[in-house]
């Protein structure tokens, strides 16, 4: 039995990209992989790198559970948490940052992209959150992290961590492993095709979030960024808006590319993309429906709960395992 470890940040509105490249994969994998168990957990300590509204971060740390189940994750097969209500990740986290150096946390594409942008009243949490961020995912020896092409540096820097760890006082955390998907990977802007849909953009003409009713929907879809070939097919590099539809239209439908493209063979745009409107906004239509019964059952707070008392008593082993490694504490 392998041990599967996801989280989600609820800095902001959840997006299509974040169904598509998180929520749904996380439940395609408890189908696929039915002799494994499953941690999953909100990542609010993550999202306060950057200021938060009280009361919103609150909301938002509840939807991102609510939306996990009515995606259809097995609660009954799933240790799903609050990050916060776990103290051993920020525990963990400061003292993997005396085992991760400088320059990597400098080489960490976020960071990177912020400095080169001359952003100003960046917290020091938002350079060092990757050793929290290893810190999350060995915690709990995690085998195997679902992530996405722009997450691998972030995994890798964890595998270092803990293999620098081990190297110094012997086996001791599970370095993990990635686990990609195929499609749908990464879900890019429908205005911006160069960059990926996000809920923190100050306009939200590209990005689909999950609460969008269905008129809007459409006119998103209808309206995303293509290109004047006329022709679909998957050309990422030169029709870089329609292979992003496509992408989402196959991720959604369960086809391949190819098999999209084999379903739309004539000229013109408009009845594809009419196509992938309906079938975005049917889905989004369902999981909302799914979302509001989690809301109304009255459930989610017993299923937190357990959660954190499953995944509290797994992190306060490991971590008193590895304070007594390091040296901390008086007892021998």
């Amino acid at each position: 039995m392998k041990r599967i470890l996801s989280g989600i940040k609820p800095s902001g509105t959840l997006t299509l990209g974040n169904y598509i490249g998180a929520i749904s994969k996380f439940v395609e994998l408890q189908k696929k992989r039915p002799e494994d168990e499953f941690y999953l957990f909100v990542a609010d300590l993550h999202a306060i790198t950057i200021p938060q509204e009280t009361a919103l971060l609150r909301k938002r740390t509840r939807d991102v559970a609510a939306m996990y189940l009515a995606a259809g994750i097995d609660p009954e097969r799933t240790v799903l948490f609050i990050q916060s209500e776990i103290k051993e990740h920020a525990e963990l986290g400061y003292l993997l940052q005396c085992f991760t150096y400088i320059g990597e946390l400098e080489r960490m594409t976020q960071f990177k992209d912020k400095s080169k942008k001359g952003e100003t009243g960046l917290s020091s949490a938002f350079f060092s959150y990757p050793a929290l961020m290893a810190a999350d995912i060995i915690l709990y020896d995690a085998d195997y992290v679902p992530v996405g092409e722009d997450q691998k540096q972030h995994l890798e820097l964890t595998r270092d961590i803990a293999a620098r760890f081990n190297n110094r006082f012997g086996a001791f955390f599970t370095v993990p492993e990635p686990l990609i998907p195929e499609v749908g990977a990464r879900i890019m802007d429908l205005q911006d095709p160069t960059k990926k849909m996000s809920k923190s953009e100050d306009s939200d003409k590209g990005c689909i979030t999950l609460y969008d009713d269905r008129a809007t929907i459409m006119k998103k879809i209808r309206s995303a960024v293509t290109d004047s070939v006329g022709i679909v097919r998957f050309d990422p590099e030169n029709q870089p808006g329609l292979a992003n539809l496509i992408t989402i239209y196959a991720a959604l439908s369960g086809l391949s590319p190819a098999e999209v493209v084999s379903k739309f063979p004539g000229p013109g745009y408009a009845p594809f993309k009419d196509a992938c409107a309906d079938l975005v906004a049917d889905a989004i239509g369902t999981l909302q429906k799914r979302y509001e019964d989690v809301i109304s059952s009255g459930t989610l707070d017993a299923i937190l709960d357990r959660g954190r008392d499953v995944a509290g008593k797994v992190a306060f082993k490991k971590l008193e395992k590895a304070k007594q490694k390091i040296g901390l504490g008086r007892k021998r």
